[in-house]
């Protein structure tokens, strides 16, 4: 993922509270590649990238169970 895929995975994440943090790979360069990182449950951290986009592409494949659709 790069620098300009982040804000919109971000606000994806914020949507459908999936945790995770964005950072760059190589915090030298910010405009380059950038992973999401979690915390791996001993107090360190891991990449979890993968598992974050495809929770997210899953949750805006989703469609709503109840409510009502108004057609704009």
């Amino acid at each position: 993922m790069h620098a300009h895929d982040v804000a919109a995975l971000y606000e994806a994440m914020r949507r459908y509270g999936v945790p995770g943090t964005l950072e760059p790979a190589d915090p030298e360069r910010p405009d380059g590649p950038w992973r999401v990182v979690g915390d791996d449950g001993r107090g360190g951290r891991q990449d979890i990238t993968d598992e974050v986009l495809a929770t997210v592409a899953a949750a805006e494949r989703r469609q709503p169970g109840r409510g009502f659709v108004i057609p704009a």
